[in-house]
Parts: C-alpha cells; sequence; structure tokens
C-alpha cells in the first residue's frame, strides 16, 4: 500500500506600503521544515521593527533548528520563546520599552496543519474555491464585533480599530489561539498582516488568490492592489500551496 506525499509551494512579498516611512512588518518561512511565518511589529522609532524580526528570527530558529518536528507542541513552544525574547529585550533598554508584535504561523506535517496567532495578522485558506478566516482577530473592535455591539462596517470606520488586544512581547506571559486543520491539495493559505486586510475585503482577497499567478506573482499582485487602495500601512504576504 503506498501513502499519497503533501508537497507545499510558497512564496512572499512585503512593502511598506504609500504612507509608512519604514517597514515594521517581518516574515520567514521554510518549505523544507513546514515552517510560515508574518509578524506587524509596533513601538515608537524602530522598535517595531525590532520586534518584528525578533519574533519572526526567534520562531523560525526553534522550528527549524536540527532536533525540531513540526507540531502544535513545538509551535506553541516557539511562539513563547519569541514572546521572551521580545519582553526580555524591551526591558534592558528603556528606548523599546512597550515594543511588541502580532503573529501569525502555519505549520504543517503531511496533511496536518496547525495554525497559530497573537493579534489582528491573519490565516486565511482557499479551500474548494471558498474563501475562509481561519483566525481571529484580537483586536477591540473586532471583539466588540464577535459581541454584537458593533457591526462589521461601523468596526471597519471606528477611530479604535487599530487598538490591539493581543501582542508578543508586551506581557511576561501570552496565549495563543491554535486551529489545527488537515490539507487538501488544491487548498491555498495566505498569511498576511492587517496592511493587506484594511485595503482589500474578503472577496477582493478571493477573487485574486483563485487566480492562475505563479505564487510569486500572485504576491506582488496583491500588495501593489492594496497600495492602489491607499496603502497606508505596511503591506506583507505568505502564500502556501498545497499540491499533491
Amino acid at each position: 500500500m503506498s501513502t499519497a506525499t503533501v508537497t507545499y509551494q510558497a512564496a512572499a512579498a512585503s512593502d511598506r506600503g504609500r504612507k509608512r516611512p519604514a517597514n515594521e512588518d517581518a516574515f520567514g518561512f521554510s518549505v523544507e521544515h513546514g515552517v510560515y511565518v508574518v509578524c506587524d511589529g509596533m513601538g515608537g522609532a524602530a522598535a517595531g521593527e525590532i520586534a518584528s524580526t525578533l519574533a519572526v528570527d526567534e520562531f523560525m530558529h526553534r522550528m527549524t533548528e536540527k532536533s525540531a518536528k513540526p507540531s502544535r507542541e513545538a509551535a506553541e513552544s516557539a511562539v513563547l520563546a519569541s514572546n521572551a525574547a521580545i519582553y526580555t529585550r524591551s526591558h534592558r533598554n528603556a528606548k523599546l520599552s512597550g515594543m511588541g508584535t502580532t503573529l501569525v504561523s502555519l505549520v504543517v506535517e503531511a496533511s496536518q496543519a496547525w495554525i497559530l496567532n497573537v493579534g489582528d495578522s491573519r490565516c486565511y485558506r482557499l479551500h474548494e474555491d471558498t474563501l475562509e478566516q481561519i483566525t481571529l482577530d484580537h483586536s477591540l473592535v473586532e471583539e466588540q464585533v464577535r459581541l454584537g455591539r458593533l457591526t462589521s462596517e461601523e468596526a471597519a470606520r471606528s477611530p479604535l480599530r487599530n487598538v490591539i488586544t493581543r501582542a508578543l512581547g508586551t506581557q511576561p506571559h501570552v496565549t495563543t489561539d491554535v486551529f489545527e486543520l488537515e490539507t487538501v491539495p488544491g487548498d491555498l493559505f495566505l498569511l498576511c498582516s492587517d496592511g493587506l486586510t484594511r485595503e482589500l475585503c474578503d472577496d477582493q482577497l478571493a477573487q485574486m488568490l483563485r487566480s492562475s499567478h505563479e505564487l510569486d506573482v500572485l504576491c506582488e499582485d496583491l500588495v501593489n492592489a492594496a497600495n492602489l487602495s491607499g496603502g497606508r500601512d505596511n503591506i506583507t504576504c505568505v502564500v502556501v500551496r498545497v499540491a499533491a
């Protein structure tokens, strides 16, 4: 009896957008190790960039070291290590006090996938031509929407839409949301910072993800579309395709 082999393809793009002076997003991925991550940093001066880079570097190091194997436990441990790295660094340098970052990650082992998130960077899956948002934003307005206190339209206009309720590095401990699912050939995953999702609605994302473009072209198209829609924030996306 033979066992089908699941393979993955990936590409990424990141841009500072049209309004921000620097890019505080960071990303990393290793198809070989089945690890993909996007972070969106926050903090004064260059602190946001430092926080997001620290998180990606620590997460990727933990998940790609020689003894590492893709699993829920390993991924959760890597998130906690990233949180500790940022928190420790910020307390050693007063100029970095309060820095933090979002994190969204996809970790795969054969057809098993774990999606982890802290903050409002998102993971979507295009499955059988239907786009689904896997993660839930840890943001003030989205939590109000889930409680029925705001509509999606009101949330989009709210002056508090940038306020996140959970981030890496701002506290000594952090809670990570974890979602488990089975992948099938043809699935397409999108990890992205909110610079993409605030400019492009889900219908626009779905239409672009359904395109037959090569993944690197798709990533560039997503970034360009977000910039054309305003580019008010840094824009980062990692796209992962499941192939038989």
